[in-house]
């Protein structure tokens, strides 16, 4: 598995690409001013009267003041998110993933030509970018899996894949269950794009197969890649036929379009435009993954994590309160091994004090 990792910090200007904000046009930053135009919260307050309402909310004293406790520790420790893509090469996963985060994540990748690839095994690619807006503090871990469906024999390529995603569960469940449980690193994987070729009549066999294998580990969500390719008609008839609700294009290339720079695509016939939901379902995408990032996470946790949990405690036969006892049982003699060792050095102390005098 290959890891890298990387610090981008993000001023106000992040919002154009992470913050997604239904009602404003592409491009328009998300500035206070922006969100307080676009959400009715009442009478505009001046600054005196913003000043005086933040020191009562700071001042007052009461269990109603837990959900602000709740928030302020959790900016301070920041967030984790595990995000995986899955398709065939040449889909455009690597772009669609730099063009969510506004990042490049993959600036000296290596693409292998046909001969390379018939032999070729899936691998895991792991990239860590850490992203800071607005004091909240992002760890996000894109895991990326080249080599998948490329081939001549793809009946088994995604066994790497469900192996990587239990061996975090297990990573976890070791951390869990050690004595220092402070600083777990969650690593685990929390929401999977998988990309659908739109090449075709609807999904492949392989398609439905990875689907049904990992549906039970980890939350997928399908895509259907390269969305300009299509017309409307096709578009829409392949989304019906496949159950599938995003059709996407990503673009890391500013194009000026009528005075304005945009993300887009340009062809002899016109643009296409990456964050118009006219072109494509971009914007939705985006839009998901953040405003359900909590969600995704919470049932890795509550369902997925703890459906591999039980089968772990399963097979290795011991219910969870056997586990504990074994633990402390372990603790007590280490504790006695450690007392019994001292009292020997004790007693070695005290011949060798003894020694002299008898001579």
């Amino acid at each position: 598995m290959i890891s890298r990792q990387l610090t981008i910090t993000f001023g106000s200007d992040i919002s154009k690409g992470i913050v997604y904000t239904p009602g404003l046009p592409a491009g328009v930053p998300d500035t206070s001013e922006n969100l307080e135009a676009r959400i009715p919260l009442g009478p505009r307050l001046s600054q005196s009267q913003r000043e005086n309402r933040e020191g009562r909310e700071q001042c007052y004293v009461g269990f109603a003041n837990l959900p602000n406790q709740v928030h302020r520790k959790s900016v301070k420790k920041g967030f984790e998110f595990t995000l995986m893509v899955v398709g065939e090469s040449g889909l455009g996963k690597s772009t669609l993933i730099n063009s969510l985060f506004l990042t490049d994540l993959y600036p000296e990748r290596y693409i292998p030509g046909a001969a390379e690839k018939i032999e070729r095994t899936v691998q895991i690619e792991a990239s860590t970018v850490e992203i800071e807006e607005r004091g909240v503090k992002l760890r996000l871990t894109v895991v990326d899996t080249p080599g998948y469906g490329d081939a001549i024999n793809s009946q088994d390529c995604f066994k790497t894949i469900i192996h990587y995603i239990d061996n975090q569960f297990e990573r976890y469940l070791h951390d869990e269950s050690g004595l220092n449980r402070r600083h777990i690193i969650d690593n685990r994987v929390h929401c999977c794009f998988y990309f659908i070729s739109p090449f075709g009549h609807g999904l492949k066999p392989l398609d439905v197969e990875f689907m049904k294998a990992l549906h039970g580990k980890v939350n997928i969500v399908p895509v259907i890649a390269k969305a300009d390719t299509l017309t409307l008609k096709e578009r829409e008839r392949l989304k019906r036929r496949a159950s599938i609700p995003f059709a996407v294009i990503g673009s890391n290339q500013l194009i000026e379009v009528k005075g304005k720079k945009i993300r887009g695509r340009l062809y002899p016939w016109g643009v296409v435009e990456v964050e118009n939901p006219e072109h494509n379902d971009f914007l939705k995408l985006r839009t998901m993954l953040v405003t359900h990032m909590q969600d995704l996470q919470e049932v890795t946790q509550d369902l997925h994590y703890e459906n591999f949990r039980s089968e772990r405690l399963k097979r290795t036969g011991k219910p969870v309160e056997e586990e504990v006892v074994d633990k402390d049982r372990i603790l007590q003699q280490k504790e006695a091994e450690l007392r019994r060792m001292q009292e020997m050095i004790a007693q070695m102390q005290a011949q060798m004090r003894m020694k002299p005098g008898d001579d």
